[in-house]
């Protein structure tokens, strides 16, 4: 209970701060949670985000479904991914109407992957603002953009010291700029980057 609060405070202050916010993902930690794939933890160690992983058929294709949790275990939004293009939803829910945005990957290559993402809902005139990520899954490497601006970018970590120690590849930072005001949205896109990348998510 003492984290869930300490993750409830810190996600208050997330909309304000004006310093880049760091986040730890990571496969194997102690702090994920039973059921998770894929873990966020704040730079004390506490669990904020996970991801549970879903699998389902359709009728010509395999429909893979990621839930994105709390750290209360409360799915904030279901990824949906058909091949190349990923659709996320509010909740548990695949509805039109708890659309919140669409990801199609636009290069796919081993050293470079680019994705665009158009937002739903944005304006009353339902006009879709497009953000992109560019990167490689192989050295932890996403950067995602809003026009100029970054929203959020993730790198492997090492120890500095006599002898440099790299972190394990299982184990890489997230870090969200000022001006993301969700940091689960841009958290969620970064589930969407690594997914279906063999030895990680």
């Amino acid at each position: 209970m003492e984290e869930n609060s300490k993750a409830s405070d810190q996600n208050q202050f997330q909309a304000n701060f004006q310093i880049p916010f760091d986040y730890f993902v990571s496969k194997k930690h102690q702090a994920i949670e039973s059921g998770c794939v894929l873990g966020f933890t704040d730079s004390f160690g506490n669990f904020v985000y996970g991801v549970q992983h879903l699998s389902h058929k359709s009728k010509d294709r395999p429909h893979c479904i990621k839930l994105f949790l709390d750290a209360s275990g409360d799915t904030l939004f279901s990824i949906h991914r058909v091949n190349g293009s990923w659709q996320c939803f509010r909740g548990k829910e695949s509805r039109e109407e708890e659309l919140i945005f669409k990801v199609e990957r636009t290069v796919d290559g081993f050293t470079r992957t680019e994705f665009e993402i158009s937002l739903s809902g944005e304006s009353k005139e339902g006009s879709k603002i497009e953000l992109k990520m560019k990167g490689s899954p192989f050295k932890r490497s996403c950067t995602i953009y809003k026009g100029d601006s970054i929203v959020a970018e993730t790198s492997l970590m090492h120890k500095l010291g006599i002898k440099k120690m790299f972190i394990p590849r299982s184990r890489f930072r997230a870090t969200i700029f000022p001006g993301c005001t969700d940091h689960s949205l841009a958290l969620a896109l970064v589930v969407i980057f690594f997914d279906g990348r063999k030895l990680w998510i």
